[in-house]
């Protein structure tokens, strides 16, 4: 049975701090065990300047067992499956801890994107680039965090707006922006998934 007291408290501790971390975690819908990470990509790499959004599923053995997370941002970066945002990190598999939180483990993530991993890939084609044109894997790295991590400057009306003329009603299109944050690929998604 998940710990949903911890949980509580563990949502607390992260909104409190929000300012100075930049890491938010708030839940899906009134469901504790599904929630949305979001991670500022480090500064000195290029994510930085993204806001990276994290699916995260929490076991029934939560805190015993780890969260299960991956990236709802695509992203270009060896440990995380450029497919399926899937993300290779020891502490969401054996090396978990029930002394590590929501939080930490969002941290380790953010820290992930800092340091990569290319001898232990999620995703080979990332890892070769990275390891064989370091300069072509910075290039794509920058490219996927402008086109998906970046939100754009659009207004929220202009937004909006923009959903409409695809077809979406005008209420369906506003409330899809505000419960991702204003990202209208995320938005999109949400729209077209149902």
């Amino acid at each position: 049975m998940i710990d949903f007291a911890r949980v509580q408290k563990e949502l607390q501790e992260c909104s409190r701090d929000m300012e100075a971390s930049g890491i938010k975690v708030a839940p899906k819908s009134d469901n504790l065990g599904r929630l949305t990470g979001t991670i500022p990509g480090p500064i000195g790499t290029p994510y930085e300047g993204g806001t990276f959004q994290i699916d995260i599923t929490l076991p029934d053995g939560y805190p015993f067992e780890p969260p299960k997370m991956q990236f709802a941002t695509k992203v270009w970066h060896p440990n995380i499956s450029s497919q399926s945002g899937a993300i290779c990190l020891d502490i969401l598999k054996d090396q978990w801890s029930p002394a590590l939180t929501l939080k930490t483990a969002l941290l380790s993530v953010q820290a992930l994107l800092s340091a990569p991993e290319p001898d232990d890939p999620q995703d080979a084609v990332v890892a070769q680039q990275y390891l064989r044109d370091y300069q072509t894997f910075v290039g794509t790295a920058r490219y996927w965090t402008e086109t998906f991590a970046k939100t754009s400057s659009l207004g929220v009306e202009e937004k909006v707006q923009k959903l409409v003329e695809m077809g979406f009603p005008e209420s369906l299109a506003r409330g899809a922006l505000e419960s991702v944050g204003g990202d209208e690929n995320l938005a999109l998604e949400k729209l077209c998934s149902g």
